[in-house]
């Protein structure tokens, strides 16, 4: 599956083992590396992929590189875990990896932090890489953590909306809608009951649908999860409550809970053929780029069309923006080729032939401005908006914390219980939100 959001399905739950990872690392980068990187030498890269399609693309580039520096070998180990990569790195020794790779992002602060992936800023003082020329603004946000760079970024994901472009003609729907409140009136003329369930559903608003999180909602309001001072601002900035009370009205609008969760229950896997959107189940969907071949390949039977997602009615300047996340990269610290190790890490996350090739075969948004422009990068109808919504200045991704994610799974703890009607007070619950937030991050520090 191209360069799926498993990233966004194990993100939560990896941030449990680096927690463990954060205790146990004491290991900080090697500012002073003094390998030799034009001396003859083997390193060993870890990453995540593991589809034949993914592993072949990785190992390309590998032969590449490799080509353009044939005093360096590069070995490859994939199908890599987080979980694994924690361990390696807690235990150090020359088996361990010399490159990492992971798709949680929301690591990033915990990796940071905790010195368990090097500090990147001498290497790319000295090669004079100038990364706000080379690299969008968000992925070079989502890569650091309170000034320290310890990660680049290996290609991205932008989340954006599909839709069925011949139930959209049908219902005598013109355009995509643009703002929340024109995307409710679209969901709901979508929806066509049956019984007590549905023929079909505009959109499934729930928490728990796919890619329906918390987090991809609120990237489409303007707001703020801390504060100047780093404490949570979900209680204070208006935009949480404004989404809350969104999300829970559209929620009822299509149905209620209830009935909603009911017909979730008869979807097919999120990443197989049965996916409600490949079937017709549901007319609308959230969903990153990888979803348009992955429709094709289940051979859909309608038009699909692909647009931003909506944004906030009183932010319609900033349409066109969306959720980012991708493939992290960095370098182990306990690495005695630091150097070698970087000129991987800078070939494949900066070398445009590098970037396009790999983002042509796994079918991810290149993550430099000179691959999304190169006329080598494959742009097939409907994912131009993607590599659109990459671009956007507006775009956006949760910020790094040094607990990871927690404090997102915290948030999303309330979405679930704030839709299904058994948190009633939102003001209240945000304010508890945030206090928990806020326990978790000073106990982490």
């Amino acid at each position: 599956m191209p360069g799926i959001s498993r990233k966004a399905a194990v993100a939560l739950a990896a941030s449990v083992s680096v927690a463990l990872l954060a205790t146990g690392c004491t290991g900080q980068s090697d500012a002073g590396a003094t390998d030799d990187p034009n001396a003859r030498t083997t390193i060993t890269f870890w990453h995540g992929w593991s589809a034949p399609a993914e592993v072949k693309a990785i190992q390309e580039n590998i032969v590449r590189f490799e080509k353009a520096h044939p005093n360096i070998k590069v070995k490859v180990v994939g199908n890599i875990n987080d979980d694994k990569l924690n361990q390696a790195l807690r235990a150090g020794g020359s088996k361990g990896p010399d490159v990492v790779s992971s798709f949680t992002t929301s690591n990033v602060g915990k990796f940071c932090s905790s010195g368990a992936f090097a500090d990147l800023k001498p290497f790319i003082e000295k090669s004079k890489l100038d990364l706000d020329r080379i690299i969008p603004k968000p992925m070079l946000e989502y890569t650091q953590f309170e000034g320290t760079r310890c990660a680049m970024p290996l290609l991205g994901d932008a989340y954006g909306l599909y839709y069925d472009k011949d139930a959209f003609e049908k219902a005598g729907i013109e355009a995509p809608p643009k703002t929340w409140s024109q995307f409710a009136e679209v969901a709901k003329k979508l929806t066509k009951t049956k019984g007590d369930s549905y023929e079909q559903l505009g959109f499934m608003p729930n928490y728990h649908g796919y890619e329906s999180v918390v987090d991809h909602y609120m990237s489409q309001w303007d707001h703020s999860y801390f504060d100047k001072d780093g404490t949570s601002s979900i209680a204070e900035d208006p935009a949480f409550a404004e989404m809350f009370t969104y999300q829970k009205k559209l929620v009822d609008d299509l149905g209620g809970f209830q009935k909603l969760e009911k017909y979730r229950n008869t979807f097919g896997d999120e990443w197989g053929a049965k996916h409600p959107f490949h079937t017709g189940q549901v007319a609308m969907q959230l969903d990153g780029e990888w979803r348009l071949g992955m429709a094709k390949d289940a051979g859909v039977k309608f038009d699909i069309g692909t647009a931003p997602l909506p944004v906030a009615d009183d932010e319609v300047d900033q349409y066109g923006k969306g959720f980012l996340s991708g493939t992290i990269m960095g370098i182990a610290p306990q690495s005695k080729k630091q150097n070698a190790a970087w000129e991987l890490v800078k070939y494949m996350t900066t070398d445009t032939e590098a970037v396009v090739s790999f983002a042509n075969a796994i079918h991810n948004v290149p993550s430099t401005f000179d691959a999304l422009k190169s006329p080598d990068l494959e742009v097939e109808v409907g994912f131009k908006t993607f590599l659109d919504i990459a671009q956007h200045p507006k775009s956006n991704t949760p910020p790094a914390s040094v607990n990871g994610s927690t404090y997102q799974t915290t948030l999303q703890d309330f979405g679930f219980q704030y839709e299904s009607g058994k948190a009633k007070d939102l003001k209240a619950g945000l304010e508890k939100t945030a206090e928990q937030i806020d326990r978790d991050i000073e106990q982490a520090k």
